[in-house]
């Protein structure tokens, strides 16, 4: 006997039988009794499941009930769809046909022509099968996809793919039946959901349907894992002093909370490089340890100390850090690092967070305690600076123990404005005083480190003393802005600064006995005072353009009195030996960059500024202004031990020019130029301009490209022009393909050809020989191709690398390095670094081939 009920809703016995493994007779007679319309409810409140369908057919003879019309069954979170779903209560299986479709809790999609399940869905069949899984990694969603034939379901926790198919792409919109950009097919796919693995069997990773790679077994993380015990993506390096090599690095996740990684890499002519990684996080931060070591099988690859490391057989490496939060407001942290030679890093290729390539390359260690107020900051730490080039020489390196800044900032009562705090205390000892002849000249110690011929002033910097060197700093500054009835801005200010010196140089030892024709004195105890009160003013005179904007003309004047800089020369500077005059600073209260030169004398700056802002983000901006030494002594005409100031442009009484353009047509275009004019003749003396391109959306492509000039400072150390330009760009040949590269061209090489045949020529007209060099001398290039989607990320990049300079970075000459990296997301990544050198300079250490 068969019955047939028209429903939407249908009753929970139907429920219970297709997902709760009701399949007795009672319970089903139970249910039959229970009214027709409305919602069914059975079990426990966690049981609760509701069917959406159009018809219910009851067939007593072969003892099935079958739901039918766009079925939807909901339980537990869990959601299945299909045109059919049929259970067969002599079987107690579950049958899903048309359509079918199952969301699990976790928005899993799970599709195939047919479900064929126990009545728990814990056991089954699925034919056709798709599976669908989005996660979030990193803040970004990732969606994989499974698909097979037919696949089978055990216990609700392992389903295995018979020929099954893995990618994390998207498939072909217009043509989905496209293999995609990559997927691995195997004879079995297996995922085990308790253990969040996927185990593949006689595997082949395609690549646009074409097998690129064959493994007979392997295994990786599931999306949803975060971090799992196992193998990481293989690494693989050859370089001629190290050999070929390869690494597989294997992550233990002891614990929720703490994890090691070891890696071991063989190369074929330096042997077992061991690297090892402790990780471990707190309820108040985070710390971890790096280990690196290798006894070398073949040290002769390496030149020779003190040009490199080729005397030592057991090098390595021991580097931390930690981050700690002592309160919300309060941190303190480190990241140190001890290296067995200057070479290491580099020639091993080790990834270290110490590492400093700003301007040279160093490992720098660091011990720091910082806090922050809502109007205050402080911070405290201590450095340890290690020179990775043959020409540094370590006890020329300071120790600091420590610097330390605090700012506050104060509104006060009754005289209103802003009142400021600022505070520095800065201690740091070296072993070798360093010193930089003038003009420039080939003059090194040992053949390495620079020093000088003749030590005089004036003739010889002390880039920095020996011994012990401490000043405490205290720079108290006031503030207030008045507008006038016609519009007039005045801004009076004032501020006392004191500075406190000990000073105890180290006068023995080799060239230290140099210093006393620089510095004299031992624990010397000294201090410093500069009271100042100033004025400026600013008189915006603000026009109409209409519905075009506005244009603003502003001339704006400064004054500053205080009395001349005192110990000029007596003193070290570390700290402020970097000084650019130009649009930047020429309002500054003080222009050094640094607490260990204090501006003196009864100084005025004046300029003019126009501004026009316009429709459309149209922006554009023009100051010029000039600076005088009103009174008093210049601080920036007296030389100190570094010579500070000097061939600066504010050396003498009245300044350079200095002046700036910028115009921003739109968002999408901006050009800034600035430049210091000499006060005389209005010649060049330094030279900035950038001009910034974004072509979107008419073209996908951007570019940028930056010139500098900077006249010879021969009192400072610069004895020749330096000039340069620097361009880059990016092409998005499709919304995934992108071309990329960058030039710098160094227009002064040609210049130290033609004063050293000048210098060769005044000594022996015979024999000097004249080496010419091309003005458009490529320093360093880079060249880059990459594919970037959803599910793959590739890369090539070649690159050569900047000449050296008088201070070297410890990279090679000229470095020719080809980087390939290739990502398969959810699956692993893999990148080759190759030199392209043949042989090597001494710079790294290595021995030339």
């Amino acid at each position: 006997m068969m019955v047939r009920v028209k429903t939407t809703i249908a009753m929970s016995a139907v429920a219970m039988a297709l997902l709760c493994a009701v399949g007795s007779a009672p319970v089903l007679a139970q249910t039959l009794n229970q009214t027709l319309s409305g919602q069914a409810q059975s079990g426990s409140g966690t049981d609760r499941l509701l069917v959406d369908a159009k018809e219910i057919i009851y067939n007593n003879d072969k003892n099935t009930i079958s739901a039918s019309g766009d079925v939807q069954l909901n339980y537990q979170g869990r959601t299945l769809q299909a045109d059919r779903v049929t259970y067969d209560r002599n079987t107690g299986r579950v049958y899903a046909e048309g359509n079918a479709r199952l969301t699990d809790e976790k928005g899993g999609v799970t599709t195939g022509s047919r479900f064929e399940l126990t009545d728990d869905f814990k056991n089954g069949f699925i034919d056709s099968l798709r599976v669908v899984q989005t996660t979030i990694d990193n803040g970004r969603p990732v969606t994989t996809r499974f698909s097979s034939p037919r696949a089978e379901r055990s216990e609700g926790e392992t389903t295995v793919f018979e020929r099954g198919t893995y990618t994390a792409c998207e498939p072909c919109k217009e043509h989905p039946e496209k293999p995609p950009l990559w997927q691995v097919k195997a004879a079995k796919i297996i995922h085990n959901n308790s253990e969040q693995t996927i185990y593949y069997e006689d595997a082949t990773l395609e690549i646009y349907g074409i097998p690129v790679a064959y493994l007979p077994y392997f295994w990786t993380p599931d999306p949803t894992v975060k971090r799992k015990t196992g193998f990481l993506s293989p690494r693989y390096i050859y370089s001629n002093s190290l050999g070929y090599g390869a690494s597989i690095p294997f992550f233990w996740a002891i614990a929720p909370n703490y994890d090691l990684t070891i890696t071991p890499t063989y190369m074929s002519r330096q042997g077992l490089l061991g690297q090892a990684e402790w990780r471990h996080r707190l309820d108040n931060g985070t710390y971890n340890i790096r280990a690196t070591g290798i006894s070398q099988l073949d040290p002769e690859a390496f030149l020779v100390s003190p040009f490199g490391p080729g005397d030592r057989t057991n090098r390595g490496s021991l580097e931390s850090t930690g981050l700690f939060y002592l309160n919300e407001r309060w941190k303190w942290g480190w990241d140190i690092a001890l290296l067995s030679d200057k070479w290491f890093l580099q020639n091993y290729r080790i990834r270290s967070e110490s590492l400093n390539s700003v301007y040279v390359k160093e490992s720098i260690s660091t011990l720091y305690l910082q806090g922050q107020g809502d109007r205050s900051f402080f911070d405290m730490r201590g450095y340890y600076f290690q020179g990775l080039s043959s020409t540094d020489w370590q006890k020329q390196q300071p120790v600091v123990h420590p610097v330390g800044d605090y700012n506050k900032r104060i509104t006060p009562a009754g005289i209103g404005g802003e009142f400021t705090i600022d505070a520095n205390v800065t201690s740091l000892s070296r072993e070798a005083a360093q010193y930089q002849q003038i003009p420039q000249q080939l003059t090194t110690l040992f053949g390495l480190y620079q020093t000088c011929a003749v030590f005089e002033p004036g003739s010889c910097l002390v880039r920095g003393i020996s011994g012990n060197t401490s000043r405490a700093s205290l720079n108290l500054s006031w503030r207030r802005e008045f507008i006038d009835p016609v519009g007039q801005v005045w801004t009076p200010f004032t501020y006392l600064r004191g500075d406190t010196f000990w000073v105890n140089p180290d006068l023995k030892g080799f060239q230290n006995n140099e210093l006393p024709n620089f510095i004299s004195g031992n624990d010397e105890f000294l201090f410093r005072g500069m009271p100042a009160v100033g004025l400026e003013y600013r008189f915006p005179f603000v026009a109409s353009l209409g519905t075009s904007g506005t244009q603003t003309l502003e001339p704006i004047a400064q004054i500053i009195a205080r009395p001349s800089e005192t110990r000029i020369g007596r003193l070290p500077n570390e700290d402020a030996q970097s000084l650019i005059f130009e649009d930047t600073t020429l309002f500054d209260w003080d222009k050094f960059s640094g607490y260990d030169r204090a501006e003196g004398g009864t100084r005025a700056n004046v300029g003019l500024q126009y501004t026009v802002t316009g429709a459309n983000d149209f922006y554009a901006n023009i100051l010029f202004g000039q600076s005088y030494q009103v009174a008093g002594q210049n601080s920036f005409a007296k030389p100190d031990l570094v010579n500070t100031g000097l061939n600066s442009g504010l050396d003498s009484k009245v300044s350079d020019y200095v002046g700036r353009f910028q115009l921003s047509p739109n968002k999408n275009f901006s050009f800034v130029t600035r430049g210091r004019f000499d006060k005389d003749d209005f010649g060049l003396n330094r030279l900035e301009a950038g001009l910034t391109a974004n072509f979107n959306p008419y073209i996908p492509f951007s570019a940028g490209i930056t010139y500098a000039r900077y006249a010879a400072q021969p009192e400072i150390g610069f004895a020749h022009r330096r000039e340069g330009i620097l361009t880059s760009g990016t092409w998005n040949l499709t919304p995934n393909w992108y071309v990329t590269g960058s030039v710098l061209l160094d227009l002064d090489r040609y210049l130290l050809a033609r004063d050293t045949f000048a210098a060769q020529f005044a000594v022996n007209p015979a024999t000097a020989v004249y080496n010419r060099q091309n003005p458009l001398y490529v320093s360093s290039m880079s060249l880059g191709l990459g594919y970037v989607d959803e599910c793959t990320t590739f890369s090539v990049n070649y690159s050569v690398s900047p000449r050296d300079i008088a201070v070297t970075s410890g990279e090679k000459d000229r470095n020719h390095t080809v980087l390939l990296r290739l990502e398969l997301r959810t699956l692993g990544e893999i990148s080759f670094n190759q030199n392209l050198n043949g042989g090597a300079s001494s710079q790294d250490g290595v021995a030339t081939q």
